[in-house]
């Protein structure tokens, strides 16, 4: 059974650099990100149930969900971000086990910035996070999104604290400094997770 390292971190904190570069050395990334836009593709179950939940104006005019507007309806209510949740998660997990179980790197990676507030952590050996100093976490989420402040403070409180995401890590990176510096320390974990093997 091949090792599976997940792999997250806050807002911003640079987890899709740092999967792409594990990816660029050649180790396959299942990337929740992708898994969730994969499964509301027009015509699928989960997009009808979400357009038969959230009324037509949570489908844009191509079809496509209208992740702005479902945002907005969910963000502030609980109970619907619950049903939205209850409806997406399975899904998602589902398409990631497929994508980690046909991984044929020596080991795999697990791309989620829900890793540790969803089930998704119970698919993981190790657990990497990316950890940024909060200041610098909204300055590049609101320059990379263009992004009021106000929404990614929000994003973040939603998100689970540095401290308590830093606790739960096997191994984490702090992504503060230089891209060669993030590199290196992306190989050197490289070079670790494969003596796991």
């Amino acid at each position: 059974m091949k090792k599976i390292i997940g792999l997250t971190g806050g807002i911003g904190s640079g987890k899709t650099t740092v999967s792409d570069l594990f990816s660029n050395l050649g180790i396959e990334v299942a990337d929740a990100d992708v898994a969730a836009r994969q499964v509301v593709l027009p015509g699928s179950q989960a997009l009808l149930s979400i357009q038969a939940h959230f009324g037509d104006q949570a489908i844009m005019a191509d079809g496509s969900l209208n992740r702005q507007a479902l945002r907005k309806q969910v963000f502030n209510n609980e109970d619907e971000r619950k049903w939205l949740e209850a409806l997406l998660h399975p899904l998602i997990r589902q398409q990631l086990q497929e994508q980690l179980k046909a991984a044929q790197s020596p080991y795999a990676i697990l791309s989620s910035p829900l890793l540790l507030e969803t089930d998704q952590y119970q698919l993981v050996d190790r657990i990497l996070v990316i950890d940024i100093p909060e200041e610098l976490q909204l300055e590049r989420a609101s320059k990379r999104d263009a992004s009021k402040r106000e929404q990614i403070k929000a994003i973040m409180a939603a998100q689970m604290s540095r401290k308590e995401r830093c606790a739960r890590a096997d191994d984490i990176i702090l992504n503060d400094t230089t891209p060669q510096a993030l590199q290196a320390n992306v190989l050197a974990l490289h070079q670790q997770y494969l003596k796991l093997v």
